[in-house]
């Protein structure tokens, strides 16, 4: 069941990754390094397959919450970020630099920021998931219980499943800020149609893993 399930989220990812071929609106650093960072959550999802497929089961754990940050990262950047700070991570990297960028809010702030002023919908989808997902998906990153309990005693195939469908969920998302991104136009109504298309493998219910 599990390999019929990657093969449908490749698909969905093939289909996606050509939302981050659109010409950006305009070429402000405010629109190029959110996009950037919708890449780099395109990045941790691939990743995920690829360590599934290869058993690395906590890893692939570890780096859908990686790719949920990477999402609200760029949701930040493009709403909410100011100026000097889009500035500064668009910036040529030297150590000057790094040290600059270094104080940026962690994801709990960036989710206050976004408030009033990203779309409610895509709001209201990036706080669902950090209600019922954050806090396992944080154990597996910093070595918690939910790390060790799977590690030792293995993963059950619903949860694996459970949190391939999280990553194509999020993925989803990625692809809708995308279409922001390029301005919508003709690219409008097609991310309800991949959705519609993939629903087999996007979530299906909102319980917690565990």
């Amino acid at each position: 069941m599990i390999d019929k399930l990657l093969s449908r989220s490749a698909e969905l990812e093939s289909k996606l990754l050509e939302f981050l071929g659109l010409a950006p609106f305009d070429d402000s650093e405010r629109i190029m390094t959110s996009k950037v960072m919708c890449s780099i959550a395109f990045e941790h999802a691939e990743s995920t397959k690829i360590l599934i497929t290869t058993g690395n089961l906590t890893s692939a754990t570890g780096l859908v919450r990686l790719q949920y940050e990477a999402l609200v990262r760029a949701m930040w950047l493009l709403y909410a970020a100011s100026d000097i700070v889009v500035s500064k991570l668009s910036s040529e990297l030297t150590c000057e630099t790094a040290n600059r960028a270094n104080n940026l809010p962690m994801l709990t702030e960036m989710l206050k920021k976004l408030q009033d002023k990203a779309p409610r919908q895509a709001l209201d989808m990036l706080l669902e998931f950090k209600e019922y997902s954050w806090r396992p998906l944080s154990s597996f990153i910093h070595g918690g219980i939910h790390a060790i309990h799977r590690h030792s005693k293995g993963y059950p195939l619903p949860l694996l499943e459970q949190m391939l469908r999280m990553s194509n969920g999020v993925s989803l998302m990625v692809g809708m800020l995308l279409v922001i991104l390029h301005g919508g136009g003709e690219q409008r109504g097609k991310m309800s149609q991949i959705q519609k298309e993939f629903a087999d493998c996007l979530p299906e219910t909102k319980p917690p893993i565990s």
